[in-house]
């Protein structure tokens, strides 16, 4: 993937339209638009994995969603507990406490929560942070779409 930029995007079975935006090798952004950008290619080894993990319906060993690279251009307070939620592994979830206590610089307190919350509302690539792995607040993942990950996981 090293070097790759564009849009690619693809149509997954009863998901939709997945788009992937990538910069230098590293996803930036991961949207479900209705419709594909009209100059979006569809050959992309991170669409492979996306569609591989829903056509599957299993987990397989590893964790195909939060292995491909990521570029996060967020606050730090926000990068930080995007960055932590990517080390849950699939089929194991968190409360946006637990969340906040595993982020550097963050406590349980309202502002912890608060500051978990807005990360994953922001979250700019959703299924590679895999914010429905949060089972106490809504996600940039659609609901759907969340609700179809925690069946594949057992979650």
């Amino acid at each position: 993937m090293e070097g790759i930029t564009g849009i690619f995007a693809r149509e997954i079975p009863d998901v939709g339209v997945v788009q992937v935006g990538m910069a230098s090798g590293r996803v930036v952004s991961v949207s479900f638009p209705a419709a594909a950008d009209a100059d979006a290619d569809d050959g992309c080894s991170v669409l492979d994995r996306i569609e591989a993990y829903f056509t599957d319906g299993s987990v397989p060993d590893g964790d195909p969603l939060t292995d491909p690279p990521i570029a996060l251009t967020l606050p730090t307070d926000l990068r930080a507990v995007l960055e932590r939620l990517r080390s849950v592994p699939a089929g194991r979830s968190v409360g946006v406490d637990d969340l906040a206590r595993m982020t550097p610089a963050l406590d349980d307190d309202a502002d912890g929560r608060e500051t978990v919350r807005a990360a994953l509302a922001e979250n700019p690539v959703p299924l590679l942070v895999p914010d429905h792995r949060v089972r106490d607040a809504d996600g940039a993942t659609p609901s759907a779409v969340a609700a179809r990950c925690r069946r594949i996981e057992g979650i």
